[in-house]
């Protein structure tokens, strides 16, 4: 059996103590998660997280830090999802982009806010990637490297 791990981005959007999260549904279900996606093809991870933001979004952001890159193998299907969480700040919205099918529309929520929701989160690296970000931890954008 070949092992093939998913590139995925998410982008940790902070503004005055809350964050900008997406509601969409999963799976017939309405959930919680960063802006997040697969990396495409012919795309740095740095495109696909300034991509992925507005598509699920509406809002132009501006990538600040990493704040980590996490494993995690989905139990619903056994998928493993190589994550790289992104830090930005908020630019502006785009109010009248339309957001991509199944998307219900963006969320901004408090860490509390969150934790009373748990049973919306799409996955535990919701609240991981927060308590990074809360902890600190900030990698310079430069640990991405692309392709020469």
């Amino acid at each position: 059996m070949r092992f093939t791990p998913h590139v995925t981005v998410a982008t940790l959007v902070e503004d005055q103590g809350r964050f900008l999260m997406v509601e969409e549904i999963s799976d017939g279900r309405a959930v919680l998660n960063q802006p997040a996606g697969h990396l495409e093809a012919d795309e740095s991870l740095i495109q696909a997280a300034l991509r992925e933001t507005l598509e699920e979004t509406g809002w132009d952001v501006e990538l600040t830090a990493v704040t980590g890159i996490y494993l995690y193998t989905a139990p619903s299907n056994g998928v493993t999802y190589q994550r790289v969480c992104f830090a930005a700040r908020p630019l502006r919205q785009r109010p009248e982009r339309e957001l991509d099918t199944g998307i219900i529309g963006p969320r901004w929520l408090t860490r509390d806010e969150l934790l009373a929701h748990r049973e919306q989160w799409r996955s535990p690296l919701i609240i991981r990637c927060i308590d990074d970000y809360l902890a600190g931890e900030r990698f310079p954008l430069s640990l991405i490297r692309d392709p020469a």
